[in-house]
């Protein structure tokens, strides 16, 4: 048997404490939730990732608050 919920959700705020892989955060109904996680090389690298340029301030100019 199958059941079909329609719901209208209002969320005024909403805090996340925290969120890590393969998290669910789910608001209203569903039957299941599956977990699945898959993780894939679709570049075929075999290596680390080469290291991060050094930058000095902040890579957006900031507006003064004064």
């Amino acid at each position: 048997m199958n059941f079909y919920i329609n719901q209208s959700i209002v969320i005024h705020q909403l805090k996340v404490g925290g969120v890590t892989n393969s998290s669910v955060l789910q608001i209203g109904s569903a039957g299941m939730i599956k977990p699945l996680s898959n993780l894939y090389n679709t570049g075929g690298f075999k290596g680390p990732a080469p290291e991060a340029a050094k930058i000095s301030g902040p890579l957006v100019p900031l507006a003064s608050t004064s």
